[in-house]
């Protein structure tokens, strides 16, 4: 379709704009075509898939191409650029380009291989319990695992006994029955979303908050109610002002190291927005899938209501492995058996291979070992990335020392978007406030994994960027 030169000091980019721009202005490429998918254009040309993201991404805000759910990416007809016309919009690029969940799904999952993830949402193999989890796999090979039929519909036994005894040293008293294991705490979050709520029902995230909840949400139907984080937790004078204007049917959230800010909500905040929620009557979602970083033993939810109006999730992917899909949901009996059976609609059950692996690693003698280890390295590893910033002349959100990320914003730094559009041309991810934002909108805030951000290649491109607005 186009010949693209990475001899020329043009960008790739740029060249791939310009050069789909010209095949469209030319009617070489009709309305409706359907462009190549972004993994078979960056085969075909051999560039990366973040430049091809990119590329499109530009388009789309021109008014060229339209991204269609489920389908990928066409040049646009006529009856859906409006009044300004094809010309118009193509001239006339938006301020406020697409940048959203699904933008960032697909930058975070087809560009792990990009050689600097300062932006991502895991931590470094070398981080994580891969002895533990060897010696699992090896152990499950020995004994011989059934592989020819499917799990229980609640999840394997000795995981979900496991999880509970784990969790009553949290304070929440469960036993196994109230466990359901699922794929991860994306379907955790997906299977309570659709048990409690329909189209058009108000819902309370937190803000900044989770993309993936909010584009899930935003599937079903929703309307996104955003309650603002402060470093101490929740602005809760806020949350009392929304709750005046909306009845709420949910509200889903991160009480502890939140992501993306990593402040945690206190107690007297906890005791408070339950009382909220048996006043106002609606459901507390408490995703608590940080937990195991924490090193303070601090209440949940969960904790002080006995899961009374709350709803836990957590997982195993954040410290064992982000490949094996493992969370939990622990609810009362009659809401979890129905999100079982919702479980088993959309999916049957979860995988049993994988929760017998996890068992094997989180009863292994030295997991505790392990998890004190990392506690230990995310807070060496917080202190030294916040000095950094600090140095470069950042603004901290929130110093929690403890957890995966730092929040961050630069004040001759206006919209982090942009710069994370120069980053990925330079090998690294960022973490762009606007992704985490309930409306999105041009911010300078950005999401540092401290894992990950040791790498002085980081470090001279924000230098660098600073230096450059600067002087503008």
């Amino acid at each position: 379709m186009l010949i693209l030169r990475p001899e020329l000091p043009t960008p790739l980019v740029s060249q791939i704009v310009e050069g789909l721009r010209g095949l469209i202005s030319t009617q070489k490429l009709k309305a409706d075509t359907k462009l190549p998918s972004i993994r078979a254009f960056a085969a075909a040309h051999g560039v990366s898939v973040f430049t091809v993201v990119e590329a499109y991404d530009r388009l789309v805000a021109q008014g060229l191409l339209v991204s269609r759910a489920n389908a990928g990416f066409f040049v646009k007809r006529r009856s859906e650029e409006g009044a300004a016309g094809a010309a118009g919009a193509a001239s006339a690029p938006r301020a406020d380009p697409r940048f959203d969940a699904r933008w960032y799904l697909q930058q975070i999952f087809e560009n792990r291989n990009l050689p600097l993830k300062a932006g991502c949402g895991w931590l470094p193999h070398d981080w994580l319990f891969e002895d533990g989890m060897r010696r699992s796999l090896r152990h499950l090979a020995s004994e011989g695992a059934d592989i020819g039929g499917y799990g229980l519909p609640f999840g394997h036994l000795a995981l979900r006994m496991a999880t509970a005894e784990a969790l009553s040293e949290q304070q929440i008293v469960v036993d196994a029955t109230q466990v359901l294991l699922t794929q991860g705490s994306s379907q955790a979050l997906d299977l309570i979303a659709r048990r409690l709520l329909k189209p058009g029902d108000s819902v309370l995230v937190d803000d900044p908050g989770y993309p993936n909840l909010m584009f899930m949400l935003r599937f079903l139907g929703v309307n996104l109610i955003g309650v603002p984080r402060i470093p101490s937790g929740y602005d809760m004078p806020a949350l009392e002002a929304l709750l005046a204007l909306h009845r709420p049917k949910a509200f889903f959230t991160q009480p502890r190291l939140q992501s993306p800010t990593c402040s945690t909500a206190t107690l007297p905040q906890l005791v408070q927005l339950l009382q909220l929620a048996q006043a106002h009557d609606f459901t507390l979602v408490e995703n608590d899938i940080y937990a195991e970083l924490d090193a303070s033993m601090r209440p949940s939810l969960a904790s002080l209501a006995q899961l009374r109006q709350v709803v836990y999730v957590s997982s195993f992917s954040k410290t064992i492995s982000p490949n094996l899909r493992v969370g939990y949901v622990v609810a009362q009996p009659e809401l979890l058996e129905e999100l079982a059976q919702l479980k088993m609609i959309s999916g049957l059950t979860s995988s049993d291979i994988t929760e017998r692996l996890v068992f094997g690693t989180v009863t292994d003698g030295r997991w505790r070992k392990h998890l004190k280890a990392l506690r230990e390295r995310l807070a060496h590893a917080h202190g030294s990335v916040a000095r950094r910033l600090s140095a470069l002349g950042f603004e901290l959100f929130h110093e929690a020392a403890a957890g995966m990320y730092l929040w961050a914003r630069h004040p001759d730094i206006a919209d982090s978007a942009e710069l994370s559009r120069r980053a990925a041309l330079e090998g690294i991810m960022l973490g762009p406030g606007q992704l985490f934002l309930v409306n999105p909108h041009p911010t300078g805030w950005l999401r540092f994994n401290v894992s990950f951000s040791d790498d002085e290649r980081l470090w001279r491109f924000l230098e660098r960027s600073i230096a450059h607005q600067g002087g503008e």
